[in-house]
């Protein structure tokens, strides 16, 4: 027995109706019969009299009603008093630039929302120096790139971190509209990169070994035209037609002209993907306020992924 179905059936009860309550609690009618005959059927005895009037409540049902009433009051109680005693202290996240574009405001708002006394401290910095951060207990938490998932366990247990797969994203071939031919394609291959001058960041970051990696599978050396490890001058210099760069969609999530100045294709090499982590100090060096973010940070990714936010995003299986 659940909770929601004891607030379905005192609906239904107090509006003496089976459609009407469907509608008052935003569900399809069918569903909501199922979820009363399921009732019916745990207690083994009928709750409704229908009829084409409406449902009433046999001598059963009426006992139920009001044992169903108090529940839910207590329930009521219970979630205020847990309000009441509201999660204080404070956790430090770190996340990429491409990272915060999409997750950064969302996750603010939540925290801020949920736990309104828990201090967030907000890092932007490059994957590879997050890493660092993370290592020297600067961070509690942070957003990486590209752990082998066969190593997820011996970084565990060298580093002493907590790690969980939140979500994979495309990456995309993205130049200036000004500097590019007309009728580039929806897709691209990575073969087909070849002698386009690239603008990248450079090795210690996430998402600089994945390309190297698929480069390398492509048995094609690319042009690198250079090597930046800003976003935000990085796709400066995109903008300026210097050269492109491939990058995941949340690259651009900051340019509201993004769709008119710039020109983007999907790598459709069905290996390249970066991989984001949700890595922090082990369970029991997390304080409570950062078990709590790292549970609103999750939420967050679903939402966004799930809502269609988060474009060239899937998530991974575990979230």
């Amino acid at each position: 027995m659940e909770l929601r179905q004891l607030r379905y059936f005192v609906r239904v009860v107090e509006l003496g109706s089976i459609s009407r309550a469907a509608l008052d609690l935003n569900l399809v009618q069918s569903a909501l019969s199922q979820q009363i005959t399921r009732l019916e059927s745990e207690l083994s005895t009928r709750l409704l009299q229908r009829s084409p009037q409406g449902v009433t409540p046999t001598e059963a049902g009426v006992a139920f009603f009001r044992e169903a009433q108090l529940t839910l009051r207590h329930a009521q109680q219970a979630i205020r008093a847990a309000q009441q005693a509201r999660l204080t202290g404070s956790v430090s996240v770190g996340l990429a630039p491409t990272t915060a574009a999409v997750l950064g405001l969302p996750l603010m708002q939540a925290m801020r929302e949920r736990y309104p006394d828990v201090r967030l401290h907000m890092v932007e910095s490059m994957s590879g120096h997050l890493s660092s951060m993370l290592n020297a207990r600067q961070l509690d938490l942070a957003v990486l790139f590209d752990l082998p998932t066969g190593a997820s366990l011996s970084v565990q247990t060298a580093r002493r971190w907590s790690v969980l797969p939140l979500i994979e994203e495309e990456v995309f071939f993205i130049m200036a509209r000004a500097a590019s031919k007309p009728g580039l394609p929806d897709t691209l291959r990575m073969a087909q990169l070849k002698d386009r001058p690239l603008i990248l960041p450079t090795g210690p970051h996430g998402l600089r070994s994945t390309l190297d990696a698929a480069f390398l599978r492509a048995k094609l050396t690319p042009t690198v035209a250079l090597e930046v490890d800003s976003l935000a001058l990085l796709m400066d210099a995109v903008h300026a037609g210097v050269g492109a760069t491939l990058q995941p969609w949340a690259a651009v999530a900051r340019q509201v002209d993004a769709e008119l100045s710039l020109c983007m294709a999907r790598i459709s090499d069905h290996q390249i993907k970066r991989s984001n982590w949700l890595c922090g100090l082990s369970e029991d060096e997390l304080s409570p306020a950062a078990l709590a973010a790292r549970v609103v940070l999750a939420d967050c990714v679903r939402s966004l992924v799930g809502s269609g936010v988060w474009k060239g995003a899937a998530l991974s299986p575990k979230v």
